[in-house]
Formats: structure tokens, sequence, C-alpha cells
């Protein structure tokens, strides 16, 4: 791999810091705190790996184009040498389409010489998730935007000096030359990828290399949506999305185990939505916050964190035990489950129906926790009222995986009459966790492997190295690889589909709630199942499926727990693992 990561140095990146180190230079010794907002993020180059595309061949418009895939300094300079030379004409203006290997966050480092013109003059810049996206245009056929982040604008060069811009989820970049007759001689152009520092403390192999990518490839989407707050994308719906973050936290729980973005995020969910609104304005959202809050504290075991909750965690389940007509239907406003259930009314009841069950037993649970009886019977009235109206499953694998895992309806009928049919037809990348999730509960442990390899799998093999928004396998019918410029006869995925808010381009191409299978994988093939809060309590259930071996780690509060399974030759398991002192475990 050519890429080099060069750390940042500049001066100005003083308010660049870990909180740990938050102490400025004297010279702000008085500068109120109030002002200062502190990061918690990294920042690396990165030099380009390989050239996609160029639109002049001859030589005459594009000269040392191969200068640019040298690691550089960052740093313009006096001297004079063979770098790239972008010339134009009056009728022509030349461009380039540079691959980084695979999506980050963060920007563009552009780095002039001194053989220039005064001005230098200005380039186009266009981010991609796909090669394609870094061909169109805003507002033009394919649905590009400039929403959330800005992905396609103009810039001018500084004469021998460095400029840093944009911020965005991208992998490839595309540079054009705007102004005619003009030359511009350019020494490096990097990326600035911004991230979070961390361990990958949790791990997942096994005999099946696409699973140990798709595992990875959900770890790394989440990872790069850990921000100063935990988003759902990188290039749009850079927001806080509560529903959206139950699976992202459950990755975060498996791969990295404690981090201050999951608290700091539901916080300020809680503290920009005061009752009765919705957060999100969507009451499922809401709903998940409980959840996500009853799986942190299992997971973390942070008790004076969760009495931090009380107050709107007793005030929340109160205004939901109002939304419950006397023959037990939820009466829920601000009405979603993901967005291929929208066009499903009866499905979204289920949904919902479903969830409010799940929020209610999670609200049981947790208030127990705090000693607050008052609010536990509400729960579990509410859970009684609400388990006397059975919706169907109306067609929908979203509906079928929340009333198995409500207990509204077996596992198994799930799985057999709606689950387990079509393939993987009819599954989308948020609620496809669920769906495995129901399968697992229902024994179905070998259909959830399968669709996880056809449905995840199929995004890697058209050269995803993130998971997106949404998917559907009948897009991979003759499809071009989204890292290639699609040849003649082939479809171009990112800009041909895409519904609802991500039409074409706009569509996100790194979507943190489409990391399921991570954690999914961690617990079921792994084994790895909180007992008790705070991980003082495991149990190790493994379900090899068809694999022969799997083997990976998992962070607990107290250190990594360690784990191996070996299918042998009687067609038994043999596991081994090692578990930090304050852990017990108990294989099963």
């Amino acid at each position: 791999m050519k890429t080099v990561i060069r750390s940042l140095t500049f001066a100005l990146t003083i308010f660049i810091f870990y909180q740990a180190a938050a102490q400025l230079p004297p010279v702000f010794q008085n500068y109120p705190t109030t002002k200062i907002r502190a990061s918690e993020l990294t920042t690396k180059y990165l030099t380009p790996e390989r050239i996609v595309w160029v639109s002049d061949n001859s030589g005459n418009q594009i000269q040392n184009i191969e200068s640019i895939l040298n690691p550089g300094t960052g740093q313009a300079d006096l001297n004079k040498g063979k770098y790239l030379n972008l010339i134009s004409s009056e009728k022509s203006c030349p461009g380039i389409i540079l691959d980084f290997g695979r999506e980050i966050h963060g920007g563009l480092e552009v780095i002039t010489t001194i053989s220039n013109q005064k001005p230098v003059g200005r380039i186009r810049i266009r981010f991609g998730e796909s090669v394609s996206e870094t061909m169109s245009d805003i507002g033009a056929e394919g649905g590009a935007t400039n929403d959330h982040a800005m992905r396609d604008f103009i810039v001018s060069l500084p004469w021998l000096g460095r400029l840093e811009v944009g911020n965005s989820g991208f992998r490839f970049v595309r540079i054009d030359l705007v102004d005619p007759d003009t030359k511009i001689e350019i020494k490096e152009i990097n990326a600035v990828f911004v991230f979070r520092d961390l361990p990958y403390t949790g791990s997942f192999q096994c005999n099946d290399e696409l699973l140990n990518q798709i595992w990875m490839t959900g770890a790394y989407t989440v990872h790069l949506n850990m921000q100063d707050y935990l988003w759902d994308g990188i290039k749009r719906d850079r927001l806080v999305w509560i529903g959206d973050m139950y699976p992202e936290v459950m990755t975060i729980n498996s791969v990295f185990g404690y981090n201050k973005v999951v608290p700091k995020s539901l916080d300020l969910a809680r503290d920009i939505t005061p009752l009765p609104g919705w957060m999100n304005g969507i009451s499922s959202y809401s709903m998940w916050w409980v959840l996500i809050h009853r799986n942190w504290y299992y997971y973390q075991g942070d008790l004076e964190y969760l009495k931090q909750q009380k107050d709107y965690l007793v005030s929340l389940l109160n205004l939901l035990a109002t939304k419950i007509d006397p023959s037990g239907k939820e009466t829920l406003d601000g009405r979603f489950l993901d967005h291929p259930s929208t066009e499903n009314p009866d499905a979204v009841h289920a949904g919902l129906q479903s969830l409010m069950i799940m929020t209610f037993q999670a609200g049981y649970d947790l208030c127990k926790v705090l000693d607050d009886q008052k609010t536990s019977e509400i729960c579990r009235i509410s859970i009684e009222k609400l388990k006397k109206h059975i919706p169907g499953m109306a067609g929908s694998k979203q509906a079928a995986a929340l009333l198995a895992l409500s207990g509204l309806i077996t596992p198994e009928k799930a799985n057999s009459e709606m689950l387990a049919r079509d393939g993987v037809h009819k599954m989308s990348t948020f609620y496809g966790y669920y769906m495995l999730n129901a399968r697992a509960l229902a024994g179905d442990f070998q259909g959830a492997l399968d669709n996880i390899r056809e449905y995840w799998g199929g995004m890697i093999k058209l050269g995803a190295t993130t998971f997106w928004e949404d998917f559907d396998i009948d897009w991979m019918r003759n499809a071009a690889r989204i890292d290639e410029i699609a040849p003649e006869g082939k479809i171009d995925v990112h800009g041909t589909y895409g519904k609802y808010c991500y039409i074409g381009y706009r569509h996100s191409y790194c979507h943190g709630w489409a990391s399921g299978p991570t954690s999914w994988l961690t617990q079921y093939v792994l084994g790895v199942n909180v007992i008790e809060p705070g991980c003082k309590k495991l149990k190790i259930e493994p379900h090899l499926g068809d694999l022969k071996w799997v083997k990976g780690s998992f962070p607990t509060p107290f250190g990594k727990l360690e784990i191996e399974h070996r299918r042998m030759p009687d067609g038994t398991v043999k596991t081994s693992f090692k578990a930090p002192k304050e852990v017990s475990v108990t294989l099963k």
C-alpha cells in the first residue's frame, strides 16, 4: 500500500487537541473558556494510491502526473522539480481523478510550487464516494448535492503555498483546472483524514475471508462516523439520528468498548428534545434511546451515568404509556421504522407495536436498577395491555423481525413465514440487523450467515469499503464497480438507484446504521453474550454454521476477552478462552 501518513504539525491546530491535554499557550490565559471547543479527533495526511482517470493522454495538458503518487512533506519549498502540471487552453481545461484507496472523512491538501505565476488560478474540487460521483454536477441528472457537506466547489490556489479545504466523506477526488490559458504546477495533493484514533480491541476472524471483510467493513463504517458526535453518515446525514445509533452503538460495544462519543450523543438528543417532543421528530427514535441506554448500561456498567437519565427516562416512559388505546393498540404519531417500510402503514404499525413492548421491557429493567418501583409497574402494565393486540407481519421483513424480537409472535413463525423467504430480497441495511437477530432467535444461524454473505457481501463485490445507506440485491444486475468509470453497457449503481431522501449521488455510501453484521457475528458466531451489567458475567455460546473455525476478541470494561472455537472431526466444537479475572464466563 502506497499510502503515507503524515502527522499534522502546523500551529493553528492548537484548537484540535485531546481533552486530556486541554491547555492552551500562555497567551490564551485570559481567553474565555466558554469560547473554546475541544475536539478528540486526530488528523493524518494520505498520499493518493492510484490515478483513476485523466482528461488528456497527449501530454499537452497533463504532465508528470505520476509525481502526485510520491509521498511528500506537506511543506512548500523553493526547489524546482518534476511536479504535476495542469495546462488549459482557450477551449479545454484538464482534469484528473485520484483514488485514496478507501472511504475516509476529511478534506484535501494542495501544495503549489515556486514555478507558478501570480495569481495562480482556480481549480474545481469534487469529492466522491464513487468514481461516478466525482464526474457529476450539482443539481444535474443523478441527484448530486452539497447537502450537509460541500463536496463540489471552486477554490483559488496560493502561489508557493498550502491550501487545505473540504470536510466530507469520500474516497475519490476529481480536480479540474477552471480558467482558460492557465498553467498550474502542483507539488502534492493529499487527503486530510480526520478520525478518532482508537484501537480495535474487538476482533473477528474465521475461515471465510468474506465474513472477515464484512466484520471489519462494518467496524470501519462506524469508526468513520465517530466524529465529534456519533453521526449516521459522513457525507450526508452528518447528524445525531438516535434510532440509527442503535446498531452503531452495538458495533462500538463489540469493537471499541467504551467511548465518550456515545453518551455525548445520547445526551445531545435528550437535551435538545424537551418532552413531549420525539427525538428527531420520530416516536420510534425516542424508544430507541431507551433501548440504547439499556444495552449501554449492560455492556459498560456505568450506573452513575444511568442515574443521570432517570428524570427524562421516567417522563418518557410515562408519555409512551399514554399512547395505548383500550384494545392495546399503539397510537403513536411521528411514525417511522426505516425508509423501505414507509409505503406499508400496516408494517409500520406492527413495528411500532413491537417497539413499544421492547421499550417498556427495557424501561422495566432500568427502573428496577434505579429503584423506581412506580415506573417499573407502569412498564409492566403497559406491556400487558400491548400484548392484547398482535398485528400481522404485513408482508414485511421489518415487521416480522420486530414482532419476533418483542415476543408478539414466535421467532420460528417469523422466520419460516417471512424472514427465510426470497433470499435477501426485501432486506434493508438498517433493519437487516434486526432480521438477522430474529433469525438467530429462531435458531437459523446458517440462514443468517448466508444473508450476510449475499447482502453485505454484495456491496463489497461492487467495490464498497464502507456499508451503504440502502442496498437492493437487484442492483447487482449488470452493475459496474463503484471504483471504476462505468464501462459502456454497464449500470452506474450510484447515479442510477436510490429512493426517498437518497436518490442517486445523494445516497450515502458510508452509513453507520448498516454495520449490523459486525456486532451480530461477535454475538452469535463468536458467541459473546452479556449477562450482567458491566460484562461482569458473560456467556459464550458459539454458532459456527458452516464455518470450520472462528477466533476473536471482545472489549469489556476490565480488559479484553479472547476466544477461539474449532470444529473437531466428530462435529463438536472445541472452545478456548482467556478472560479478565473480574469477568465470570459461562461456556454453553
